[in-house]
């Protein structure tokens, strides 16, 4: 589901909530044992071993490769040379960037599990972020860490820093408004927040 694409009504239908009152003590109690609680599934992490053998054993790889010995093999060592440099950067910067997503992954597991307010019921309840549950309707403001990836409805001067996620290192400015294209990157996506990025400035 895209969800940057929905408009607000759209959202709300899709989720089955409620922008004034989020959802009920009731549904939110159904949704949690339904879904599970608000947390990132535990996987054993990679080791750089790992990380840089799958480079290399990427299809695309194995395939420069190939052509590189089939060079060498009918002489051709500067072609043969060239190839096995598009492999050898091609699997540097395959390696920095999931060596880069591992760390980040990491660093969201090692967060405090934060408190959120959230509407429920009409009322504005403060809860531990494993609570929340798919369209429980949250209030953000400066300082709070977000707890949950989540489509806004709403902004007030809202930013949001994404460098861990984003590499940008300056607080992003949100806007609840539709996009109209698919397939954005997550910094593009300016109706979104995501888990564990920090508020610095406004509410939402």
């Amino acid at each position: 589901m895209d969800w940057h694409n929905l408009n607000q009504v759209e959202l709300l239908q899709q989720l089955r909530t409620d922008a004034g009152n989020g959802l009920t003590e009731a549904e939110a109690a159904r949704r949690l044992a339904q879904h599970g609680p608000n947390e990132l599934i535990e996987r054993g992490g990679k080791n750089l071993w790992r990380i840089l053998w799958e480079q290399f054993s990427a299809t695309m790889v194995l395939i420069l490769i190939a052509a590189a010995a089939i060079s060498a093999l009918l002489g051709q060592f500067k072609d043969a040379g060239a190839i096995m440099a598009i492999v050898v950067l091609f699997a540097l910067l395959g390696f920095s960037q999931e060596y880069r997503a591992e760390k980040a992954m990491a660093a969201l597991k090692k967060l405090t599990v934060p408190l959120v307010k959230v509407l429920r019921g009409g009322q504005v309840r403060e809860l531990s972020a494993r609570e929340l549950t798919p369209g429980d309707v949250i209030l953000l403001e400066a300082g709070n860490v977000v707890p949950a990836d989540s489509r806004l409805l709403e902004t007030v001067n809202l930013r949001i820093q994404e460098a861990m996620l984003t590499g940008e290192s300056e607080a992003v400015e949100k806007d609840p408004t539709p996009l109209d294209k698919a397939n954005l990157p997550l910094g593009d996506r300016r109706n979104m927040t995501y888990m564990g990025t920090t508020v610095t400035y406004g509410r939402g």
